[in-house]
């Protein structure tokens, strides 16, 4: 949850330009509110770290595929490498943490 009301966050902030329109600007606010306190909930189960790591990662991997598709920002190739390194990232930071 945490993840996905981040990803509407920084759309509607995108969206507002610059807190020149209201709605997406009080939107932004109340998204990233449930967007902290659904990571606050998880961080009782969840390292911090892991859930840091997860949460801004698949944030980062989200919001770049939006940005493409309905900001028609361009992604270019170093990007998606930089992009495969966070997913890599995200995988041995799990698969390191489940070892011990």
């Amino acid at each position: 949850m945490a993840i996905l009301f981040e990803l509407s966050g920084t759309i509607s902030m995108k969206i507002s330009q610059g807190f020149t329109r209201p709605w997406p600007s009080v939107l932004m606010f109340l998204f990233y509110g449930i967007s902290f306190t659904s990571l606050n909930v998880a961080l009782t189960s969840i390292k911090v770290g892991v859930a840091y790591a997860v949460w801004s990662g698949a944030g980062i991997i989200l919001i770049s595929v939006v940005g493409a598709v309905y900001f028609e920002e361009r992604l270019t190739l170093s990007s998606l490498l930089w992009v495969t390194v966070i997913v890599a990232g995200i995988v041995g930071l799990n698969i390191s943490t489940k070892g011990h």
